[in-house]
């Protein structure tokens, strides 16, 4: 039996349909539970204190295997009180360099860690980019719209910022250990987007680090962001951060 063409185009356009791969789901988000700091912390860059032994630890990713740089740990860990959120990392190195000096140098070109927070998750448009490298030199910023617009004249008030390093720096002949760093935010900083935040409250987050200088070099992250090329500006795949008491 002879069936028309346009039968046949459908028959057709059907068998391509049945065996084209059904697209596999994103991977969830990842969801961390932020501690309320039961003592003090003192930013000097060490994370010894006992407080931040109660907050767990996240191992940052490598989701980039063109990338050249070695594959180097990232921990970061998150706790908060009523003063401050948190943010502490550690960073095995075997050459730690960090050549900018002052404050909102691109200090992404260097060994350097990032935190990017947005206080209003039910929006991704606008989140607060901090860049700190191994000299504790911090450059922070306002990202709009997937950082295409950033307000770098924009300065986070009362933050502090402390490196530890275990090595030399910028020595490029030794080995190293590596380095680690605390950083303290107000929340007056986020107050345009957000209340002081509560437990139970959620935001949302991205931790990264750029690692070794060009043309080794490596962006590892703690959620994959699902881009063929390293760039950490997805807040669409940021984490949720769940503060608790």
């Amino acid at each position: 039996m002879n069936l028309p063409s346009s039968c046949c185009l459908v028959f057709f356009i059907g068998s391509l349909a049945a065996q084209s791969p059904t697209p596999s789901p994103a991977p969830p988000r990842p969801r961390y539970e932020v501690k309320h700091a039961p003592s003090r912390i003192q930013v000097d860059g060490k994370l010894d204190e006992k407080a931040w032994q109660a907050a767990d630890p996240i191992v940052l990713i490598f989701p980039w295997e063109s990338q050249t740089g070695a594959k180097q740990k990232t921990t970061v860990r998150l706790l908060w009180d009523d003063q401050n959120l948190y943010i502490g990392y550690e960073c095995e190195d075997v050459d730690i360099t960090a050549q900018f000096t002052e404050r909102d140098d691109p200090t992404y070109r260097d060994d350097a860690v990032e935190a990017f927070v947005n206080p209003r998750p039910s929006q991704t448009e606008v989140y607060f980019g901090l860049e700190m490298n191994a000299r504790a030199v911090l450059y922070d910023y306002v990202s709009i719209n997937s950082a295409q617009y950033v307000l770098k004249r924009f300065n986070l008030q009362g933050v502090q910022l402390a490196t530890f390093i275990d090595g030399t720096l910028n020595a490029r002949g030794d080995r190293d250990k590596g380095w680690s760093l605390e950083v303290s935010i107000p929340w007056a900083n986020f107050e345009e987007l957000s209340r002081r935040p509560e437990p139970g409250d959620v935001w949302t987050a991205a931790f990264n680090r750029w690692d070794g200088v060009e043309p080794n070099r490596r962006l590892s992250m703690w959620v994959d962001p699902l881009d063929r090329s390293p760039n950490p500006h997805h807040p669409e795949r940021f984490g949720d951060l769940v503060f608790m008491k």
